[in-house]
């Protein structure tokens, strides 16, 4: 089991190959009424099986709730869910026991876990676990949007160094959000869109994966969420976002990019709209000092390519000693940057509402 939060807490449970996986939510609020064809919704976006660039493994991802809701409203108590595995080819794991795959957790957790551990489709480091994140987030989501009116959403940034538009460019309009909030492979620019889609296939032909580049939007947040230090706004967000598996790296506004310019084009000036203090650009990413500062809280997240690739990679059998070669059968994303959006968004509406 693994936990997160602490005025909402989340503990997921299960592995990828096991009966199950689920997840525990305390903290709710009593008597919140939850919209249960969003978080389906949501589910979807994520799920495999929709895509010829995705896995073909196809699960329902259909979540049962055990307690905490009742006709669909909380009610206080600890809030449990499930999803059934039902779909599983765990024969194709079966030589991951001796010989690691490259990229993958497979010799950490034999270390970490004295080989006892069940690794078939990743075990508990599986992009599996996080169904019931996007549950839990989607929730959380819900709840943020009614109390506080504060939304999220997100887009494919980049895919194998084919760029889409960045929100830093971008008036986000109602018409863009619900595009983006309904799209499984949200994109600004229908262009880029296609290009990315191009750039996988081509690695599917290779037998090779591609990473690639989500960027986030927190809409509405009002100024002086945060704190200094260990309390920052940054420092939450990063530690929500690295818990995602296969992610690289997080940046904030600008990012990395503030590195290569100078102050003075770096600093977001303040001006005066409407009576409220707004900056003219917003290259922080709605954060100063780790508190918010009212502009859209914007980052983007890094995941690396698919490490389960079908051309024969180096490694070493852990049995006997030798070194060895290995070719990874199974169902595996060539590019799971298609799939992540909705769990960058869960993972957001996580990390900010254990920060108000």
């Amino acid at each position: 089991m693994s936990s997160f939060g602490d005025k909402i807490k989340l503990n997921v449970f299960g592995a990828s190959h096991a009966k199950e996986i689920g997840v525990e939510i305390n903290g709710l609020p009593k008597g919140f009424n939850l919209d249960f064809d969003k978080i389906l919704k949501q589910l979807e976006r994520r799920a495999p099986g929709r895509s010829h660039v995705a896995t073909p493994r196809k699960e329902s991802d259909f979540p049962v709730i055990l307690s905490g809701v009742k006709d669909m409203v909380t009610t206080g108590e600890t809030l449990k869910m499930v999803i059934k595995n039902t779909n599983q080819h765990s024969k194709d794991y079966r030589s991951l026991k001796i010989c690691p795959r490259p990229g993958h957790a497979d010799y950490t957790a034999h270390i970490k876990y004295n080989g006892q551990l069940d690794m078939s489709g990743g075990g508990p480091f599986s992009g599996r676990m996080m169904a019931p994140v996007v549950f839990a987030g989607e929730i959380c989501r819900q709840i943020l949007f009614e109390e506080y009116g504060i939304d999220i959403v997100s887009h494919i940034k980049e895919i194998a160094g084919i760029k889409d538009k960045s929100f830093l460019d971008t008036n986000i309009t109602h018409e863009l959000y619900d595009r983006l909030k309904a799209d499984s492979f949200p994109t600004i620019d229908s262009c880029a869109h296609g290009n990315m889609i191009g750039a996988i296939e081509d690695a599917m032909a290779d037998q090779d994966s591609v990473g690639g580049i989500v960027e986030c939007a927190v809409l509405n947040m009002k100024e002086g969420i945060g704190g200094p230090i260990f309390d920052g706004v940054e420092s939450v967000i990063s530690s929500a976002m690295f818990s995602i598996p296969a992610c690289k790296g997080v940046e904030f506004g600008l990012g990395f990019e503030s590195a290569r310019i100078r102050g003075s084009q770096n600093n977001d000036e303040f001006t005066f709209e409407n009576g409220k203090v707004v900056t003219k650009t917003n290259n922080c990413g709605g954060i100063l000092g780790g508190i918010t500062n009212g502009m859209p809280l914007l980052f983007s997240v890094a995941f690396k390519p698919t490490p389960s690739i079908a051309k024969a990679q180096n490694t070493v059998n852990l049995d006997t000693k030798e070194n060895t070669t290995i070719e990874i059968v199974g169902r595996h994303d060539p590019c799971i940057v298609t799939r992540v959006a909705p769990i960058v968004e869960a993972m957001a509406a996580i990390a900010i509402i254990n920060l108000l």
